[in-house]
């Protein structure tokens, strides 16, 4: 049988499906549930961006994957994302969730740097886990949010609330770098694996007859999502995904142009570029030289 496919274009469409009273603000609304409480289970497609704390186990299936949560569990999602909610989600869960419509941030510097926040491209699997200190501060945040919106809404108002929940996802960000650090033989492993794949994909032709590698290529290939994967990246490396990708092209081009056999044409099109131009611009945005310039130059001081 086929399963519901619910539709979420506001927070009071949320309210009224989760059979809650009519939300104080029409743009954020934050649930604090407890054991007892039960869901349907539905596949969500949600116009809001959704976070979620959870400290006792439930599972949640996202996209493929499915991930039974431990206590201190963060997951982040944005406006567009599918979710599958098991019956018992709420059922065995304890925690709080926060959903907030685009409109909140429009035209303030939160709306302007959201896609900064990289988590909310994350899949469930890469949630975050809080230590006890950690959660302590989001849910404090959390409570001021929830005191505002339900205390009052003035002209004061959308400042406040966004200001508290730019600090909420800057938290966010800061405990997301400490994961990071402390999964760090497991993120140089990912490392490893992605620079593997990358020579592989390079030896066996595929730049030529495929084209260059999109970041989704290896995500896939390491089991994660492509933002997780570039931010995994950018902490072993320096540089996200794509910026490892492109420094990888023009240093294997650096060692064509200076065999003087291949032209440059021929080069940009074993990188898998159609158009040699596109590649001319991305090895001088890389070196400061055209790649005539630097087969000329490099090949002058040999």
């Amino acid at each position: 049988m086929e399963e519901n496919i619910v539709k979420i274009d506001s927070v009071t469409r949320l309210h009224q499906l989760m059979g809650f009273e009519k939300p104080t603000h029409p743009l954020i609304s934050i649930v604090h549930a407890s054991p007892g409480e039960t869901e349907n289970r539905a596949n969500v497609v949600s116009d809001l961006y959704t976070i979620v704390l959870m400290d006792s186990c439930c599972g949640w299936d996202y996209g493929r994957k499915t991930y039974d949560f431990a206590d201190g569990v963060v997951t982040f999602t944005a406006p567009g994302q599918m979710r599958s909610h098991k019956e018992t989600t709420l059922n065995h869960m304890s925690g709080w969730m926060l959903f907030f419509h685009p409109d909140l941030i429009r035209h303030t510097s939160l709306g302007r740097n959201i896609d900064h926040y990289h988590f909310f491209s994350y899949e469930t699997h890469e949630a975050l886990h809080l230590s006890e200190s950690e959660r302590y501060i989001l849910t404090e945040y959390i409570n001021l949010i929830s005191k505002e919106v339900k205390e009052r809404i003035d002209a004061h108002s959308q400042n406040v609330i966004v200001s508290i929940l730019q600090l909420l996802l800057n938290y966010s960000r800061r405990f997301y770098d400490r994961q990071f650090n402390t999964r760090s033989a497991r993120n140089r492993d990912i490392a490893i694996r992605f620079d593997i794949l990358l020579q592989y994909y390079y030896q066996a032709g595929w730049f030529t007859g495929i084209g260059v590698p999109p970041v989704e290529y290896f995500a896939e290939r390491t089991s994660l999502s492509p933002s997780y994967l570039s931010d995994v990246l950018y902490k072993e490396k320096g540089c996200g995904a794509k910026e490892y990708i492109d420094n990888f092209i023009v240093a294997e081009a650096k060692v064509l142009l200076l065999s003087n056999i291949d032209s440059i044409c021929d080069i940009a099109y074993k990188f898998g570029f159609n158009y040699p131009d596109y590649f001319s611009r991305l090895f001088k945005s890389k070196t400061g030289l055209t790649p005539e310039e630097y087969r000329e130059e490099l090949g002058r001081s040999r």
